[in-house]
């Protein structure tokens, strides 16, 4: 071999010199802000926090790399390194999600499909009304009369194999008609208690606001303690427990407002409305179906929504959504159109419910979006508007969706 081709071969032969790395031939490349601030993902294996997003790709990828052609050893010319495309800023955000935020992702969807079956075309109350479900919360429907909220409770309850009680609120129910009464037993000579419907992991609370106040005073402390006291003894109710309350905000006549302690004892407030053109055309395509809820068979388990919860216990919530969470709900109790904001109840809801929304999603960690798509449902009910404002025609949905506009969300990739 000629002493003057040596350099050159050298130089070609440093294409197939695999422990050579290929970083100090390319530009530099400013470093990519950390990505946990908005996601706390961990970084890809084998890197640190330090490295950039060329040298990240290119450790991912450098055991995978076809070998250069042979004809490369042979050229008289260095070889170019390989270009690089820059990762974007948020690329380790869309890593794979760990195995149990992909377990979740799978129960939550088998359980939005089965109630989709029952009412056509409302994804986003169903999903709702499963993540007040994981989350152990309750939830109140209103709407008009005929628009499914009793088809989609009896369709939640009908997909999970647990305990399901309905309760029609009238003018003359008793408090003992909800939580039990004790009663004397003749035949054994001693009194004993007898559970009301009360006591069930899913409670329908049908037009609950046709009840009087006395009996709508009976949910408050199961709904918030889980427990029903009766002649001084407290009896636990089945876990996972839920009410899911419906009422109409037509015809008053002859029915009592639930009170603002009760308002804030719901997690989510909703409505469902009424169905798209499409989708009223292929429910007329279904006439004989008389009972839709009645179709669907359970899905899931009582423990498997335990399972769940549990999950979605572990998902990342970062200090900068913190951060927006509470500037959200400190512009209720400062905004001129609001007279009382929410309380530190509605904070913890939105974290809760925002949790469940980032997995339900298939991610381990939450973004500003979880939080824009749930504060109208879960804030609205808990704010009280001026009577200025609710004689100009104003909403407390109204009032949330301004507050959304007008406070700056976090950014993905930037540092808080």
């Amino acid at each position: 071999m000629s002493t003057d081709n040596s350099d050159a071969t050298q130089l070609g032969s440093l294409g197939h010199m695999p422990q050579q790395p290929r970083i100090p031939a390319q530009p530099h490349v400013p470093r990519q802000p950390a990505i946990p601030t908005l996601g706390g993902q961990p970084s890809l294996p084998g890197h640190g926090p330090d490295d950039d997003a060329e040298s990240t790709l290119l450790g991912t990828h450098a055991t995978t790399r076809p070998a250069a052609p042979a004809a490369t050893a042979h050229s008289s010319q260095p070889q170019p390194a390989q270009p690089v495309r820059p990762r974007p800023a948020a690329a380790g955000l869309m890593s794979a999600p760990p195995a149990d935020i992909t377990e979740f992702h799978g129960m939550f969807s088998r359980l939005v499909d089965n109630v989709s079956q029952v009412v056509v075309g409302k994804e986003t109350p169903i999903r709702q009304c499963a993540t007040a479900l994981v989350v152990g919360g309750h939830i109140l429907l209103e709407d008009n009369p005929g628009t499914g909220k009793t088809q989609l409770a009896r369709g939640l309850a009908n997909s999970i194999d647990m305990p399901f009680k309905r309760i029609q609120f009238t003018p003359d129910l008793l408090p003992s008609d909800v939580v039990g009464v004790t009663y004397y037993d003749q035949k054994r000579g001693e009194f004993e208690y007898r559970e009301g419907p009360i006591f069930a992991s899913i409670v329908l609370a049908d037009e609950i606001n046709r009840a009087s106040p006395k009996t709508q005073s009976a949910l408050l402390e199961v709904m918030e303690e889980q427990n029903v006291t009766v002649d001084g003894v407290t009896h636990p109710v089945p876990q996972p427990f839920m009410v899911i309350a419906t009422q109409n905000p037509i015809e008053q006549l002859g029915t009592y407002k639930l009170p603002e302690a009760q308002m804030d004892r719901f997690l989510i407030k909703t409505a469902i409305g009424y169905p798209s053109h499409e989708a009223s055309v292929d429910i007329l395509r279904q006439v004989n179906v008389t009972d839709r809820a009645a179709t669907v068979h359970p899905v899931l388990t009582g423990d498997d929504v335990l399972r769940m919860r549990r999950i979605s216990e572990r998902v990342h919530l970062d200090d900068a959504i913190l951060e927006y969470i509470v500037r959200l709900v400190e512009a209720t109790r400062h905004n001129e159109r609001i007279q009382v904001g929410s309380s530190m109840r509605g904070a913890l809801a939105l974290a809760r419910c925002a949790r469940v929304w980032a997995a339900s999603d298939n991610r381990g960690y939450v973004v500003p979006d979880d939080v824009k798509g749930l504060a109208v449902v879960v804030l609205a009910h808990r704010i009280t508007l001026t009577a200025e404002s609710t004689f100009a025609g104003a909403t407390p949905e109204q009032a949330i969706g301004q507050i959304l506009d007008d406070v700056p969300a976090p950014t993905l990739g930037a540092n808080a």
